[in-house]
């Protein structure tokens, strides 16, 4: 997986540096604050959807998540801190291919 959008949170600080380093070589970002932001859709060219579950109000939240299956793109959710995110990726089943968690 090479493109990663993230949903939630005005700023990200260092969180796209480290997801380079984990392979993400496309990250997208929306706040998530306005709910017809999402209505532009999910980008074909994204591969997994993470939330940033502390930054987005529900309904938003509802309307990326339906969106996401729609086009069967894996979506994981986290907390905007890094290791919160980190878990959620490692333990993504569609990210994470050899974790004894996901088989």
């Amino acid at each position: 997986m090479e493109s990663l959008m993230i949903v939630g949170a005005d700023k990200l600080g260092s969180i796209p540096d480290k997801l380079e380093e984990l392979g993400f070589r496309h990250i997208e970002h929306l706040s998530g604050r306005k709910v017809r932001m999402i209505h532009k859709g999910i980008p074909e060219s994204i591969d997994l959807v993470l939330v940033l579950t502390d930054f987005i109000n529900h309904n938003t939240a509802k309307k990326v998540t339906e969106r996401a299956k729609m086009r069967s793109i894996p979506i994981c959710y986290a907390k905007r801190y890094w290791c919160s995110i980190y878990q959620s990726l490692t333990h993504c089943p569609k990210v994470c291919h050899d974790c004894s968690i996901c088989i």
